[in-house]
C-alpha cells in the first residue's frame, strides 16, 4: 500500500500544469491566425527591399538586401551598392539646372556707349546728383538725366530756374561729344492745373520740355536735328500719384539719349572708367 502511494506521488509530480495547456492552445490559436492573414496580404516587393536596405544601412553595412519576399533572411551578396527600387517616372527625371552665372544670349550686355556717357554725367553731375536735384540712370539702350521739378522749375510755371542753367550747360558739354539722338520728356502729376496761361497738364509738360531744348541747342554745341520735345502730362508716372511725396516725384523732365556713342574724353585724352550696371 505504502508503494502504490509513492507512485501515485511521483505521477503527479512528473503531469504537466494544466495552464501550460491551456497557453500552449492559445499560442498555436495566434501563430495560425496570423499565417492566414499573411497568406490573403498582398507583398510589395518593392517597399520590403527598400526597407531591407533601410535596415541594413543602419546596422552599419551596405552590402544586405533582402534575397526574395516573404520572411527570407538577410544575406551577404558580393556588391558595393545597395539594391535600391526601380525609379518611376518622377523620380526619373532629372531637374535641369541652369546657371545663370553663364554668358548666354540671354544675359542683358550694356553697351560701351551707354557705360562711357552714364559715367562722365555722374562724374560732371556729381555734387547735383548727391543733391538729388537730379538723377542719372540707363538700360542696354539709353541714358536718361532726369531733373526734378523743385529743382528745376517753379510750381506750374515753365520757366527754369536761373540756377539750373549751369547745370545743363555742363550736360551739354558731356553731350557735344558724343552721338545719339536726345528726347527731352517733360511729365506731371495727376491733379488737373489750374491756370490761364496753360489749358492742361499737356500744355505745362511740353512748354518745360521745350525749355530744357532752348538750353540745349542755344550755343549749337548740339545740332537741333538731334533733339526732340515732348509733352508727357501725367503718364508713365515712376510712382502712383497717392501722396504729396510720390506727387513731387513724377513732376520731372527727362533727357534721353539713344544708343550713345562716345569720343575720347577731351579733358583727360583717355576714356572715362566704365561703371557697371
Amino acid at each position: 500500500m505504502e508503494l502504490v502511494r509513492k507512485k501515485n506521488r511521483k505521477t503527479l509530480q512528473t503531469q504537466t500544469p494544466a495552464w501550460l495547456v491551456t497557453f500552449a492552445d492559445l499560442a498555436t490559436l495566434l501563430l495560425t491566425f496570423f499565417i492566414l492573414l499573411l497568406s490573403f496580404s498582398e507583398m510589395d516587393v518593392e517597399k520590403y527591399r527598400a526597407m531591407a536596405n533601410s535596415m541594413s544601412v543602419a546596422l552599419g553595412s551596405d552590402k544586405v538586401i533582402a534575397q526574395g519576399v516573404g520572411g527570407s533572411p538577410l544575406t551577404m551578396i558580393e556588391s558595393d551598392s545597395v539594391s535600391l527600387p526601380a525609379p518611376t517616372e518622377s523620380q526619373a527625371r532629372v531637374p535641369e539646372f541652369i546657371d545663370e552665372r553663364s554668358d548666354s544670349d540671354a544675359t542683358t550686355r550694356v553697351p560701351g556707349g551707354v557705360i562711357d556717357l552714364a559715367s562722365r554725367m555722374i562724374r560732371e553731375l556729381e555734387s547735383e546728383v548727391a543733391s538729388e536735384a537730379l538723377s542719372v540712370n540707363y538700360d542696354k539702350h539709353k541714358v536718361v538725366i532726369r531733373f526734378s521739378e523743385a529743382a528745376t522749375f517753379r510750381s506750374g510755371e515753365a520757366a527754369i530756374k536761373a540756377e539750373m542753367i549751369p547745370i545743363i550747360d555742363r550736360v551739354v558739354k558731356v553731350l557735344s561729344s558724343c552721338t545719339g539722338d536726345v528726347l527731352v520728356s517733360g511729365y506731371t502729376d495727376d491733379r488737373p492745373i489750374s491756370s490761364d496761361r496753360y489749358r492742361s497738364n499737356w500744355d505745362l509738360s511740353a512748354a518745360r520740355a521745350v525749355s530744357v531744348v532752348h538750353e540745349l541747342v542755344l550755343n549749337r554745341k548740339i545740332p537741333a536735328e538731334r533733339v526732340v520735345a515732348a509733352g508727357r502730362a501725367e503718364t508713365n508716372p515712376l510712382v502712383p500719384n497717392d501722396s504729396p511725396e510720390n506727387r513731387a516725384l513724377n513732376r520731372r523732365v527727362e533727357i534721353a539719349i539713344r544708343e550713345p556713342e562716345c569720343s575720347e574724353d577731351v579733358s583727360t585724352g583717355e576714356r572715362p572708367v566704365e561703371i557697371r550696371p
